[in-house]
């Protein structure tokens, strides 16, 4: 590969820094503290849980959508030919510090949220910072043990029983349900999503004349919805800012 000089690794910088930078600016929710050593397994459980909600990282399998995608912002600069370290260092030093400035997302013309300063410290941020830079921006899927880490988008039906529905919510604290779809009867129907992630989550169902939200829970809390559903069809989905639009959401038909 041919090397860059100080000129070319000072124009790659200057496209990745402002980048990484804006990366920072999200609603990432819950906290972490010391889990010690470089692991690139540790460093991909904790971006799914904590900071997956927020980022869209294609070999994490994360959709989310109120920070910025870490592949758009790292894809020039490892073209360019950027070192992996010098992407950890900066992904690093962004968790300890984030900008502390808000700013417009031009998606949606709305504020962004600040990510909170450390929250993943120590070990854990480093973890975190070599996974991001290890597979931000690159081609291809995880092998072995880390291909089994990420979030997992299901095609299963859910199947209503004596008017009770349940679609749990991705264990990982990823943007989706353990269903893409339900079916049930028409009628009075519970409709229950069991959260076991600590990032924050809900069940909400739509169409039909149907507008109804159940409670935000995290931690192993349920959030449910009572509704009368006549046949047709149905989306259930995540009313959390952003998590609709990051693919939390399935169709439900009734018959």
């Amino acid at each position: 590969m041919r090397r860059m000089g100080l000129s070319g690794r000072r124009r790659a910088l200057a496209v990745v820094l402002p980048a990484v930078l804006a990366a920072g600016i999200t609603g990432c929710s819950g906290g972490l503290t010391d889990t010690g050593g470089d692991n690139l397994i540790a460093g991909k459980e904790t971006f799914v849980q904590k900071c997956g909600s927020c980022h869209t990282l294609a070999r994490a399998g994360t959709t989310g959508v109120s920070g910025p995608n870490l592949d758009a912002a790292f894809r020039q600069s490892r073209r360019d030919g950027l070192k992996e370290s010098t992407f950890e260092g900066v992904v690093y030093r962004q968790i300890l510090d984030p900008a502390r400035n808000k700013q417009v997302d031009p998606r949606t013309g709305r504020e962004t949220l600040l990510m909170p300063a450390k929250l993943v410290t120590g070990g854990a941020a480093q973890d975190v910072a070599a996974y991001v830079a290890s597979a931000a921006a690159k081609p291809g899927k995880d092998t072995g043990v880390l291909g089994t880490i990420g979030v997992q988008r299901s095609n299963r039906t859910a199947q209503a029983e004596n008017g009770e529905l349940d679609i749990p919510t991705d264990p990982s604290g990823g943007l989706a349900y353990t269903f893409a779809n339900a079916e049930a009867d028409a009628g009075a129907v519970k409709i229950r999503s069991k959260n076991a992630s600590s990032v924050d989550h809900n069940i909400a169902i739509q169409g039909q004349g149907v507008d109804e939200k159940g409670p935000v829970v995290k931690d192993g809390g349920t959030s449910e919805v009572d509704v009368d559903l006549k046949a047709g069809e149905y989306t259930f989905y995540c009313s959390v800012p952003g998590h609709r639009q990051g693919g939390m959401e399935g169709k439900l038909t009734v018959k």
